[in-house]
């Protein structure tokens, strides 16, 4: 599941369902998928923090690419989803320790019947906004009706399930399910839900980018800005939720201000010039030597790997499927082939990375081996509907560890060039049937700067070496942006953050009906009925067994498909920061969580 919030390419990280309770109508204190939740009803704070960290000072982060709205649940104009995290609550929380649990935050209570027939809401009274007014029941139905009637087309699949939202009580709601939905998770998906003041938008349209500064409930408000450079959030000390236990030491610092910048590399010499306090490394050349000076060796700047156990960001090359040269997988297969990343790993990473080898890497539920047991059960369900091979053949990235193991790869893409209607005319590589050559533009963001010239280089050679024409663009991020919002490319380099507990947004991100929607997250147009009936396995699971299964089964469907060519990942967040943080000790590896930091003297 995924809490959607257009940040970037990024997406944020969300979780699926179960009740946990043992009355069908009692009132819940946790909603939690296919087991017990972590924390106990009387725990005071998650693990990974410190709730008596000190309060106050300032912490001044990067973000990349520009601004012009407040609102990143529209479609239009661009937004910082950190703000947002910032300046509204949602009815539930979920950490990182136990993703796959909401714990309470605006709703201090949820109810769930046996049938799933429908999710509640029971409202914390101490619960209010900014201006001192309370969350009531009618700002979560405008909540609701605001995203799914005005918001990003995005969100009218993501919700499809609810057939009706009914207000009980003045702090109490529920979301009422279509019948036959089966949608397990999607009572924890609406606990996601972040709420906004009905009142602060009766003479604004929800649907149309704003630079007019929200009235928010959260912990942040925004004090001041200047439109695409910088947004200052100031810390609420009156904030309601201060105390409570999804709170308790998070957000100390009395003023969080994001500064805007269009290149990743350009912030570590503003973080060495003072000019930020933290950034996260994505450039494994900068991380092996772009640190190696005086303010590293003094202690003023500390370079850190933070481990953490997340599923790997699925970062890739994103074949546009709705082009006709790209319809046969024997062509994509074939450029996938072309691909070195261990000549890359090696000569430009310093070996700092791992391959991608699964949509869900690093999450436990990869799809490795042939099909056994309980996936292959569901598989069967498909056979004739899918590619023999997936029954017969085990899933392998191409290795190109050595000059030989290259040119072999090469000699079985032409192979396959050639099956699939092309051959070489005059040097090129051609269609037969068309007289075009195959020739595609790789497009890519600003924020990676000149990073990813250096991966393109040897792998537009090896394509050259086969007849294949390919280019390489960087553009600016929210031309970038818009080009990917309207499908408008050949090959582009993307990343979704993939969630521990994946679900509803697989709809989003791989179903048919999202792949024609402006914007949506299936940015490569994947329409394969078999996709979409195992998304629905997923998200229908009624214990944890069939949805493991069921993910794996998925996963081994899109690899056969070679939809994508994968790229790299890393166990560690990479982050540079000023020598003046206080951290959490705690034994959970949460990765990068500057939001439970504290401004610390140093002697």
């Amino acid at each position: 599941m995924k809490k959607i919030i257009k940040n970037k390419l990024f997406i944020f990280m969300l979780m699926g369902i179960m009740l946990c309770g043992s009355a069908a109508n009692a009132a819940l204190t946790r909603l939690a998928l296919y087991g017990d939740a972590k924390y106990p009803d009387n725990f005071t704070h998650f693990e990974y923090v410190n709730p008596e960290a000190p309060q106050g000072g300032r912490l001044v982060m990067p973000e990349y690419g520009s601004f012009d709205n407040f609102n990143p649940f529209i479609f239009k104009g661009s937004a910082s989803g950190i703000a947002a995290d910032l300046i509204w609550d949602s009815l539930g929380y979920s950490p990182v320790d136990d993703m796959s649990v909401a714990y309470p935050l605006l709703a201090k209570e949820f109810e769930l019947p046996e049938d799933y027939s429908y999710v509640g809401f029971i409202l914390d009274e101490r619960a209010k906004f900014a201006d001192g007014m309370p969350v009531t029941a009618d700002d979560v139905i405008f909540s609701f009706k605001a995203l799914t009637e005005q918001g990003a087309p995005i969100y009218r699949v993501y919700y499809g399930d609810v057939e009706r939202v009914e207000k009980i009580g003045e702090r109490h709601v529920r979301f009422v399910f279509k019948k036959g939905s089966n949608n397990k998770e999607l009572p924890l998906i609406l606990s996601q839900l972040k709420i906004f003041p009905k009142k602060d938008w009766e003479n604004r349209d929800f649907s149309r980018p704003s630079l007019q500064v929200p009235l928010g409930g959260g912990p942040y408000e925004i004090s001041d800005f200047e439109a695409g450079k910088y947004i200052t959030l100031k810390r609420r000390r009156d904030y309601w939720g201060n105390n409570l236990p999804t709170r308790r030491g998070f957000y100390n610092f009395d003023e969080i201000r994001l500064d805007y910048y269009q290149d990743t590399t350009i912030t570590l010499q503003a973080l060495f010039a003072g000019n930020i306090d933290v950034r996260e490394e994505y450039i494994a050349k900068i991380w092996a030597t772009g640190y190696d000076n005086e303010p590293v060796q003094s202690g003023k700047i500390v370079k850190h790997a933070f481990e953490h156990h997340n599923p790997a960001i699925l970062q890739h090359f994103a074949f546009n499927l709705r082009l006709p040269k790209f319809q046969d997988k024997r062509v994509r297969r074939a450029i996938d082939l072309a691909f070195n990343f261990e000549w890359a790993n090696e000569k430009l990473f310093y070996g700092q990375y791992q391959r991608l080898y699964s949509y869900f890497t690093n999450s436990g539920m990869e799809a490795t081996g042939l099909p056994e047991g309980r996936e292959l059960e569901i598989l069967e369900k498909y056979r004739g509907q899918i590619d023999e091979t997936v029954f017969t053949e085990e899933f392998r990235l191409p290795d190109n560890s050595t000059p030989a193991k290259v040119r072999q790869n090469l000699k079985q893409a032409v192979r396959l060039l050639n099956e699939s209607g092309y051959d070489f005319v005059d040097g090129k590589m051609t269609n037969l049937k068309t007289g075009e050559p195959l020739k595609f533009e790789i497009l890519s963001n600003s924020a990676n700067g000149s990073s990813f010239t250096r991966v393109m280089l040897p792998f537009i050679a090896n394509l050259k070496k086969i007849g294949v024409e390919a280019t390489f663009r960087n553009l600016e991020i929210n031309i970038f942006k818009n080009r990917m919002d309207n499908f408008d490319f050949d090959v582009a380099i993307m990343s979704y953050g993939m969630s521990a507990m994946p679900g509803n947004e697989l709809k989003e991100m791989f179903g048919s009906r999202a792949a024609d929607v402006t914007g949506s997250y299936n940015v490569m147009g994947i329409k394969n009925p078999v996709v979409d009936a195992l998304i629905n396995d997923v998200v229908q699971a009624q214990n944890r067994e069939d949805f493991e299964a069921s993910v794996k089964a998925l996963d081994r469907v899109l690899l056969h498909e070679y939809y994508l060519i994968f790229q790299w990942y890393s166990p560690y967040n990479r982050v540079g920061y000023v020598n003046k943080f206080g951290m959490p000790q705690s034994t959970v590896e949460a990765g990068f969580q500057p939001f439970t930091w504290w401004l610390e003297e140093k002697p």
